[in-house]
């Protein structure tokens, strides 16, 4: 079976999904019964950022981890957006290569994926490639336009959209 997530970091619902499919979904994969892909689906500023970040260690396999890590930590990241809201907001507006690394800084995203082992030079440096962003929300942009994916997360279990957002669903 292949389960597809499109899902956006700054989404509750997939925080959610992540926290309720960690276990059942670990058990899948390891018996080889599932494969598990995530996709992104792009909100904003703060999203691409935590992708990108996701994809910073250079290692695809950390992609999973971090991801995990940075749902599962949703509450504090959103927390501290929100705490530095107008310098949140005043990056999101920035423009060029510095954008994502002023949205990152004021989010407390290169701290917090620091202590996950993504150095603040490596994190700084994947921000200001705007190739990797630009790349990640072209496919995102076309996939969800493509497969009509108008919110997160959305499941495709086998090219076939399922219904829910819970992993009960």
């Amino acid at each position: 079976l292949k389960l597809v997530e499109y899902a956006s970091h700054t989404c509750s619902h997939c925080a959610d999904f992540a926290a309720e499919a960690a276990a059942p979904m670990e058990a899948y994969i390891a018996s080889g019964r599932v494969s598990y892909e995530i996709r992104n689906q792009i909100h904003d500023g703060l999203d691409l950022a935590i992708a990108v970040l996701a994809r910073c260690g250079g290692d695809p396999a950390g992609f999973h981890p971090l991801t995990k890590q940075a749902w599962a930590s949703f509450g504090e990241i959103i927390q501290t957006a929100q705490a530095n809201g107008p310098a949140v907001e005043a990056a999101m507006q920035s423009t060029g290569p510095q954008r994502l690394q002023r949205v990152a800084e004021s989010a407390g995203l290169v701290d917090f994926f620091a202590a996950r082992g993504i150095a603040r030079d490596q994190a700084m440096q994947c921000l200001a490639n705007e190739q990797t962003a630009q790349t990640i929300v072209e496919r995102s942009n076309e996939q969800s336009e493509r497969l009509g994916v108008t919110g997160t997360p959305t499941f495709f279990l086998n090219g076939a959209r399922v219904d829910g957002t819970s992993w009960e669903g």
